[in-house]
């Protein structure tokens, strides 16, 4: 069965992951939420991500990282950073609804979305890899210097801050914070808001401002 569902209402899409646990994104959970964007690319005008309660994503599978299957880890890998990729240069607008933690690569795909909107509450917000002992990719070096806040880098990326919702609109990981209740509400109005933009119009700013970054990180991966 798969973690991911695709809704349609009028001109707006909903993709929401849940694998009830802790929203990894693996080799399939990549798979399936490019297929549903694939979907929404062809059908919709405006696409909502949302995650399970409590949590949007917490980062790539540690199952496969701590495997011994090479090929896997790869995918794994390539995926992920292709997927935060197509997310931002995604030629419909996308509207994240942060239902909870958003860390390490949920993090990145906060930084990706184009607005992003997050509950209040206990959760957690942020990039860790420092503090667990990893190094920033480029598509997260890069992601990192488009949306972060030039005043929080060093405490959001070099020092592994992790914030509360309401402190992570500061830094640039989210647009707005609403009560749970709320949330889908709350995105389905923004997701009407950007669906009465000029589509072609956004899709080439878009293609404009970020499409060479883009190509650059993606021209690296190689095969």
């Amino acid at each position: 069965m798969s973690n991911v569902t695709y809704e349609q209402q009028g001109v707006i899409a909903t993709i929401t992951m849940d694998d009830g646990k802790g929203n990894a994104m693996n080799p399939e959970m990549i798979a399936d939420v490019n297929a549903a964007l694939d979907q929404a690319e062809k059908e919709a005008k405006v696409v909502i991500i949302a995650g399970r309660p409590g949590l949007f994503c917490g980062g790539f599978d540690l199952k496969v990282i701590r495997s011994d299957d090479l090929e896997r880890k790869k995918v794994q890998s390539l995926g992920g950073t292709r997927l935060a990729m197509r997310i931002f240069g995604f030629p419909k607008p996308t509207v994240i609804a942060a239902t909870g933690s958003c860390v390490a690569l949920g993090g990145f795909l906060l930084l990706a979305g184009d607005y992003r909107i997050g509950i209040s509450g206990e959760f957690t917000i942020g990039l860790n890899e420092v503090a667990i002992g990893m190094s920033l990719p480029p598509f997260a070096l890069m992601l990192v210097d488009a949306r972060i806040d030039k005043r929080f880098v060093t405490n959001a990326a070099i020092s592994s801050t992790m914030y509360r919702p309401d402190d992570a609109i500061a830094p640039g990981f989210l647009d707005e914070v609403v009560a749970p209740e709320q949330l889908m509400e709350r995105a389905a109005e923004k997701a009407a808001e950007l669906a009465l933009l000029d589509g072609e119009a956004f899709a080439k700013v878009k293609q404009d401002i970020r499409g060479a970054s883009i190509a650059a990180i993606l021209g690296a991966l190689g095969d």
